[in-house]
């Protein structure tokens, strides 16, 4: 958790994706803890729900699940989410090979997340989580498929 213990985004974002104090404070089986780093530092953090399916019906088996994205709000607007949500399918693919793709939920009253996760490759699926914190919530896809190289820095991923 020190590597990324100092992200933190703003107070209205925090009914949407939470802080990394509660990220870390919930003890859930399957579900993984990530960071975000540009330039040797964390930027961002994300937990990736391997039960995902468990938790949302809408969901196939199998599917991973991306949960509390958050990037640091001195590094909000620099294009770093859909960057990061870029990178994800390589990074994915590199530490849970077996999995094809993988969801989200996201507010609908968020629609920055909402523009990131799209600009970053994910596919709105038409169907409504009515169960959200905040209200109900789009339910997003992205494909897991190797992603094309591209020579746009991307910030890295890592394991917490």
């Amino acid at each position: 958790m020190s590597r990324v213990a100092h992200v933190q985004v703003s107070p209205d974002q925090i009914k949407f994706s939470g802080t990394i104090a509660e990220a870390f404070e919930a003890a859930e089986d399957g579900v993984g803890f990530h960071g975000i780093f540009l330039d040797r530092g964390a930027v961002g953090f994300f937990k990736i729900d391997r039960a995902y399916s468990d938790r949302y019906p809408l969901v196939p088996f199998g599917a991973l699940g991306l949960r509390a994205f958050m990037v640091d709000l001195d590094r909000q607007g620099q294009g770093i989410a859909a960057r990061a949500v870029q990178a994800l399918p390589a990074y994915l693919a590199r530490h849970y090979p077996l999995a094809t793709a993988h969801y989200l939920t996201v507010n609908k009253i968020n629609p920055c997340a909402i523009r990131a996760y799209l600009k970053g490759g994910f596919i709105d699926t038409g169907e409504k989580w009515p169960l959200g914190n905040a209200g109900p919530q789009h339910v997003m896809r992205m494909s897991l498929n190797p992603p094309k190289r591209s020579s746009q820095h991307h910030p890295s991923s890592e394991a917490c």
